[in-house]
C-alpha cells in the first residue's frame, strides 16, 4: 500500500536504487535535474547468462561503492536527501531483494521516506524528462520486458506485449548461442556485427494482433545457425542482421497499430534495447510516413539505471505518495498497469 503526504519542500532531492537485473544503479535527481546517475554492470563469460544468486552476489559487493560514487559526484550529504526509491520490480527476484534491503536500510538511518517504484515507471518517465516528450506512445523494450504503452485515466495502458520472452531475451539468447561476448552487452555486440551483415535469411514474423511472439524465432534461428554457418551459407554477421531486422519490423508494426488506437503524434522509445540505433532508424521512418515525432535516448539512460527510479520516485512523492516500511516489499510480476499515476492528468 502506498500512504499519502503532502510534499512542502521547495526543492526536492530524490536518491534511487536499482537492481532488477544485472546492473546496480543509484541516481539522484533534483527536480528534473541529473546529479549522478553511477551504476556498475554484472558480466559474465560468452555463451553464459546471468543467475539471480550470482547477480545478487554482485549487487551486495558493490551497492555501497556505487552509493558512495552517487553521493560524492553530487556533491551531497545525507541530510540533502529528501526521498530514497527503490525498484519494487518487475525483474529476477534475489536482486530486487537485495536492493530493497539497501533502500530501507539507508532510508530508516538517514530518516527519510521510502517509495517503491515501478521498474517501466521508471523507464517512462526518465524518457518523459530527458527527451520532453508530452504524451507519446511509449516502446518499452529490454531484457525482461517487450511492451507498447499509451497513457489514459490514471494509468499507462499495455496496448500490446509479448506472449512469451521478450526482444531482449530472445537476442541475448541467440548471443550465447553464437557465442558473442557479454561485453559491454550482447544486444550491443550484435547490433554492431549486424552492421557488418549483407544477406537477409528469411525468420518467422510472428505479429498477433497487438501482441508480438519470439519464441519461434528463436527456435528457429537456433537451428538453422549451426547448420547454415556450419555450410558457409552464411556469416554470423548475417545471421544477426536478419535477426534484428525481423523482430524490430514487428516491434514498429505493433507501434503504429497503437498509435492509430490512441491519435498519438509521438512515439518514446525506453529501455536497454531502445539504445539500437537501428531500431530507432526504422521507427523513424515510420513516424516521419505518420507526421509523428520520435524520441529516444541514449545508454545513459535508455540502459537500467538510477536516477530513473529517483525521477519516477520524485513525481511520486510529489503528488503524495510514499512507501510505508510494511509495505516496502519486492514483487517479481509488476505490471505496468497496476500503477495509478496520480502525478498526470
Amino acid at each position: 500500500m502506498l500512504a499519502r503526504v503532502r510534499c512542502f519542500a521547495v526543492m526536492t532531492v530524490v536518491l534511487g536504487f536499482e537492481g532488477s537485473a544485472n546492473k546496480i544503479g543509484v541516481g539522484i535527481v533534483r527536480d528534473g535535474e541529473v546529479l549522478s546517475n553511477p551504476r556498475q554492470t554484472f558480466i559474465t563469460p560468452p555463451g553464459q547468462g546471468f543467475q539471480p544468486s550470482e547477480t545478487a552476489r554482485h549487487h551486495r559487493r558493490t551497492v555501497l561503492i556505487v552509493l558512495k560514487e552517487a553521493m560524492e559526484q553530487a556533491g551531497l550529504q545525507p541530510a540533502d536527501i529528501d526521498c530514497v526509491a527503490y525498484t519494487k520490480g518487475p525483474g529476477m527476484g534475489a536482486p530486487l531483494v537485495t536492493v530493497a534491503i539497501v533502500a530501507r536500510t539507508v532510508a530508516q538511518l538517514w530518516g527519510k521516506p521510502l517509495l517503491g517504484v515501478n521498474h517501466c515507471i521508471g523507464h517512462i518517465e526518465m524518457g518523459r524528462l530527458v527527451t520532453g516528450a508530452t504524451n507519446p506512445t511509449v516502446l518499452y523494450v529490454s531484457g525482461g520486458n517487450t511492451q507498447v504503452i499509451a497513457y489514459s485515466k490514471l494509468r499507462y495502458r499495455i496496448f500490446g506485449e509479448t506472449i512469451d520472452i521478450a526482444v531482449g531475451n530472445c537476442l541475448d539468447r541467440f548471443a550465447r548461442v553464437i557465442k558473442i561476448s557479454n561485453d559491454p552487452s550482447p544486444g550491443y555486440n550484435i547490433e554492431q556485427m549486424a552492421k557488418q551483415g549483407s544477406q537477409f535469411v528469411e525468420l518467422p514474423y510472428t505479429v498477433k494482433g497487438m501482441d508480438v511472439s519470439f519464441s519461434g524465432i528463436l527456435s528457429f534461428i537456433e537451428e538453422v545457425s549451426q547448420k547454415m554457418l556450419g555450410s558457409n551459407e552464411c556469416t554470423a554477421d548475417d545471421l544477426c542482421f536478419s535477426l534484428q531486422e525481423t523482430v524490430f519490423a514487428m516491434l514498429v508494426e505493433i507501434t503504429e497499430r497503437a498509435m492509430a488506437h490512441s491519435g498519438s503524434c509521438e512515439v518514446l522509445i525506453v529501455g536497454g534495447v531502445g539504445c539500437n540505433l537501428r531500431l530507432q532508424e526504422m521507427m523513424g521512418v515510420m513516424c516521419a510516413e505518420r507526421g509523428a515525432r520520435l524520441f529516444a535516448t541514449d545508454e545513459r539512460f535508455c540502459i537500467d539505471n538510477g536516477a530513473m527510479i529517483a525521477q519516477a520516485g520524485w513525481e511520486m512523492f510529489h503528488s503524495g505518495q510514499v512507501t510505508e516500511l510494511q509495505d516496502s516489499w519486492i514483487t517479481q510480476r509488476f505490471r505496468t498497469d497496476e500503477v495509478e499515476v496520480t502525478w498526470r492528468d
